[in-house]
């Protein structure tokens, strides 16, 4: 692989702002308000996006960002409103617990996640997991339950977290590590992809895998949506996605349940990653190798392919194959401590205002994607990406601290839009992105999920 130039510095325009707005951008500077930078984060990362963007079609300047509309999609779950009521957050299960020396974060949104929860702490009900937290340091919960294929993280401090032997993986290289394909001699048909004409839909005609779920990839592949793109989701029949995430995430894209573990359905799927322009994954490291949708595996077979991952610990590291999600990162890194508050009856642990390292990693995601097929239209080749959540946390931490010096300044209620769906009325929020200082929006509302067919268009 070759390596092309990296977009943190698209990211990092935060560090020399000193005023209340971006260059490119409308709106206020702080809003949220907090120890870190959480607006610099937001903002930045949809700047990388739509730096990327920019120069894929050709037009700087085109497309820009707007505080309102992305601190709104950066909260889109929170604004939804599926058939009058609101979107569900965190399961019961999930959240802070006491341990017998500080806390942990449990996640246990998922049925099969609660179920290996209560498992790993031979629990028979919901009320039997605190009283044995109670009973074990916070380092051997998050072993035990980690062992069971659960998901938890001891909230640690910052101190605790950059001494401890992921820190140094975390933190290493760039925040998008992008390289090209150098092998072009077998550049298929599919690089004939150029961007469509219209300003509103410029990834017209581009074919889309999305082999992701939770937040960070569908977000990605929710504005790939947005600007045209074919984008075809594909979950495990199994492990169904929690249905107010998919139908946050579910703009603009068609969806399918398909089993890999049948051989006719997994040849299906390797003809679609062969045939498409990019394939977006976003499962534990090295989870879809053994079905030959490593991004190794299908360069080898289409060279021009774009292939973009997405781990909540990285591809380095002893957590390197650990499962994990944003409220885990927040925990294990020292966001979670720093955040943290004193009440009556003691100290809690906090968290950010939104679950921004989701969301900034899946601009993050879409940004590698687009300065990709850059490349491929300039020469030809295919391309790697690789973003994780732990990783977006450094960045978080090391943008400046000036942000502090800037007011808050309160943002007015989102333009909020409504359609019809097959789950009722949905009102929603649209994308972070203005296309000649008019805000883009969603073609088509979330389909019923699994009811597609897999093919393209």
């Amino acid at each position: 692989m070759e390596a092309i130039p990296d977009l943190t510095a698209g990211l990092r325009e935060v560090e020399a702002l000193r005023n209340e707005h971006f260059s490119d951008c409308t709106g206020p500077r702080r809003w949220w308000g907090g120890a870190l930078d959480v607006e610099g984060l937001a903002l930045g990362s949809v700047q990388c996006a739509l730096t990327a963007l920019n120069a894929l079609t050709g037009f700087p300047g085109r497309y820009s960002v707007d505080s309102g509309l992305t601190a709104a999609s950066f909260d889109s779950l929170g604004h939804l409103r599926i058939a009058g009521r609101k979107a569900q957050g965190f399961a019961p299960s999930s959240g802070f617990r006491r341990t017998a020396d500080g806390w942990i974060r449990l996640h246990a949104n998922y049925p099969h996640h609660e179920a290996r929860l209560m498992s790993a702490l031979s629990a028979n009900e919901p009320r039997d997991v605190d009283r044995v937290l109670r009973s074990m340091t916070s380092s051997e919960a998050e072993s035990v339950i980690s062992a069971h294929k659960g998901v938890a993280a001891a909230v640690r401090s910052r101190e605790e977290w950059i001494s401890s032997p992921m820190y140094s993986a975390a933190s290493s290289g760039p925040w998008i590590s992008l390289a090209t394909h150098k092998d072009q001699s077998r550049a298929s048909a599919a690089s004939a992809w150029v961007p469509a004409r219209s300003p509103l839909r410029p990834l017209g005609g581009l074919k889309v895998l999305d082999l992701t779920r939770v937040i960070a990839g569908p977000t990605a592949t929710r504005l790939l949506g947005a600007l045209g793109a074919d984008v075809l989701r594909l979950d495990p029949p199994a492990i169904p996605e929690l249905t107010d995430a998919f139908i946050d995430a579910g703009f603009d894209k068609r969806s399918v349940e398909a089993d890999l573990r049948m051989p006719d359905v997994l040849a299906a799927v390797r003809g679609l990653a062969a045939s498409a322009d990019v394939v977006v994954s976003g499962y534990r490291d090295g989870s879809l190798d053994r079905f030959g949708l490593s991004p190794e595996a299908m360069l080898a077979a289409r060279p021009d392919l774009v292939a973009v991952t997405l781990t909540a610990w990285g591809s380095r590291g002893p957590w390197q194959g650990r499962r994990g999600f944003d409220s885990l990162v927040q925990a294990a890194c020292g966001i979670a401590d720093q955040y943290g508050r004193h009440h009556d009856d003691g100290w809690t642990p906090g968290v950010l205002p939104v679950q921004a390292l989701d969301h900034a990693t899946g601009y993050g995601l879409a940004a590698a994607v687009l300065a990709l097929l850059a490349e491929r239209l300039r020469t030809g080749a295919g391309g790697t990406a690789e973003l994780s959540l732990a990783r977006t946390a450094e960045e978080l931490f090391a943008l400046p601290s000036a942000h502090r010096g800037i007011p808050l300044d309160a943002l007015q209620e989102p333009a909020y839009r409504e359609a019809h769906s097959p789950y009722g009325k949905l009102r929603f929020v649209g994308p972070p992105l203005l296309v000649e200082g008019a805000p883009l929006t969603y073609r088509q509302p979330p389909v019923r999920y699994g009811t597609s067919t897999l093919s393209w268009r």
